[in-house]
């Protein structure tokens, strides 16, 4: 399974994805789920997927590959005019991708399913988060759905609801996103650390910060030990049920 939380904010996006993959107890591993794409200037571009390990990794390949080949072949993620222009070309790469492999029906398409966050900025235009459906179909985040989730998203999705501001900060951002990948890590143990993180400045088309969390890191056993103990601390303050 995955996590992965995309996040619209004032000051642009917050990308954060998990690392850990899957096929039961005794089978895990670690694999980036977040891929970048930069013209430094002109435009940068994130996709975080979910899902089928095969399809996912077949997606970014061939998304890549178009950006190396010929200039007068069809536009690729660097060279689409729009954000949403790229996210019709990354659907509609999904949806060959799947297609290719589902050949034996209704199963087979459930087997080689993927979905997608597609974030970024491309200039002229603002900041913009895209969901990408595994049949080939998006939606585009706004003032009601400022964040999406993809992957495991039941578990870290109340704090989110709860605490987003679209005028907080990029630090608080990432606060916030800690406390919603710990809720997921733990209640659910094929959601994992590392966890790799983005911050997208608006109007700057380039990463402003990147860095991997590993299972180590001081801050975030720092934001899951005092998170767990405000919990605990709320929960004893509210008022006691009587019968």
């Amino acid at each position: 399974m995955t996590y992965c939380v995309g996040m619209m904010l004032e000051k642009g996006l917050v990308m954060m994805s998990d690392t850990r993959t899957n096929a039961g107890v005794d089978n895990i591993s670690t694999f980036k789920k977040m891929f970048t794409w930069e013209v430094p200037g002109e435009r940068v571009l994130t996709v975080m997927t979910a899902g089928n390990l095969a399809t996912t990794q077949a997606l970014v390949s061939i998304l890549d590959e178009r950006t190396k080949a010929p200039a007068e072949r069809e536009p690729d993620v660097l060279t689409a005019p729009s954000m949403f222009q790229v996210a019709r070309l990354v659907a509609g790469t999904l949806k060959d991708v799947i297609a290719a492999n589902a050949n034996e029906g209704q199963r087979a398409d459930s087997a080689f399913n993927a979905t997608v966050l597609l974030g970024g900025q491309i200039k002229g235009s603002p900041p913009r988060l895209f969901l990408i459906y595994p049949e080939g179909n998006f939606i585009e985040a706004g003032k009601e759905t400022p964040f999406f989730q993809i992957g495991e998203t039941k578990y870290g999705k109340p704090i989110l609801v709860r605490a987003y501001d679209p005028k907080m900060s990029f630090e608080d951002a990432v606060k916030l996103m800690l406390v919603s990948f710990d809720s997921t890590v733990k209640a659910n143990l094929s959601v994992g650390l590392p966890f790799d993180l983005q911050v997208i400045e608006r109007d700057s088309y380039q990463i402003a910060h990147q860095r991997r969390i590993e299972a180590d890191d001081p801050y975030y056993h720092e934001i899951s030990t005092s998170w767990g103990e405000a919990l605990k601390s709320a929960m004893d303050s509210l008022p006691s049920f009587k019968f």
